[in-house]
């Protein structure tokens, strides 16, 4: 007589594929050269800026603020990734549109998990390196330079261009989902910033626009910030991320690959 085997049912995670495509996705960016160059790039300013404006106070006495230093340095880093975000992010999808129908038709991924998972590993990514690079200038600029930066102001500061460049990963991940190629997704996604920075520059002053709150930036990181004006400035900001990525994702689920 046969023994007989009791047959357990097979648990399925059904946001397997989501984590796969994500850890796919993360190391396809930590490898990309795009990225390898946006990280040096921040890097070399950095050390370099900051050893610029520590000489002048040693050699000739004059005191730095350090809040000015990295307003400007993050200013400049942010300009620089914004258009390096726009090659990362632009791609994330359309370059893979030669093999998205077995990725996504013949693998059991379906497409909401695959446009999540490119979605929230462009944000880990680019988010945890610049915050990570992001704390270690601050707190290279405390050392160095002049300490009248506040370490909930130099936070919040953060924070707040942390969330503007989310904005910018969503718009650029969705456009990659609508877009055949990779060059015509940088070309539309780098139009529509400039757009919208153009016309958020005709808002009335109350409204807290990118550009006014990227002019406050010194103020916040001496820790002197409207804390609600900033607060619906991320708020528009989540917003708009959210629903960009909707909008990519309802058009990502119903068009051809």
């Amino acid at each position: 007589m046969d023994a007989v085997v009791d047959k357990k049912p097979v648990s399925f995670n059904r946001w397997l594929p989501y984590w796969a495509v994500f850890q796919s996705d993360v190391r396809q960016t930590l490898r990309s050269w795009v990225y390898r160059f946006w990280v040096l790039l921040s890097v070399l300013a950095t050390v370099g800026y900051l050893l610029y404006s520590f000489g002048i106070y040693h050699e000739a006495g004059i005191i730095q603020s350090a809040s000015l230093h990295i307003s400007h340095l993050l200013l400049w880093i942010v300009l620089g990734s914004a258009v390096i975000i726009c090659v990362l992010t632009a791609g994330s999808i359309s370059s893979e549109r030669g093999t998205m129908a077995d990725s996504v038709l013949s693998r059991g991924i379906s497409r909401h998990q695959y446009f999540l998972g490119k979605w929230h590993a462009r944000l880990a990514t680019v988010l945890g390196t610049f915050v990570l690079l992001g704390v270690l200038m601050l707190l290279s600029a405390m050392l160095l330079l002049h300490e009248d930066l506040s370490w909930h102001g130099s936070l919040v500061g953060l924070a707040v261009i942390t969330v503007l460049l989310g904005a910018v990963i969503t718009c650029g991940v969705t456009v990659s989902s609508i877009a055949n190629s990779t060059v015509l997704g940088i070309a539309v996604l780098w139009s529509i910033l400039c757009a919208a920075g153009l016309l958020l520059r005709f808002l009335p002053p109350r409204y807290p626009t990118p550009d006014r709150t990227l002019e406050r930036l010194p103020y916040i990181l001496q820790g002197h910030y409207d804390l609600t004006s900033l607060a619906q400035f991320a708020g528009w900001s989540l917003l708009v991320s959210c629903l960009t990525a909707l909008i990519g994702l309802a058009y990502f689920s119903r068009r051809d690959v």
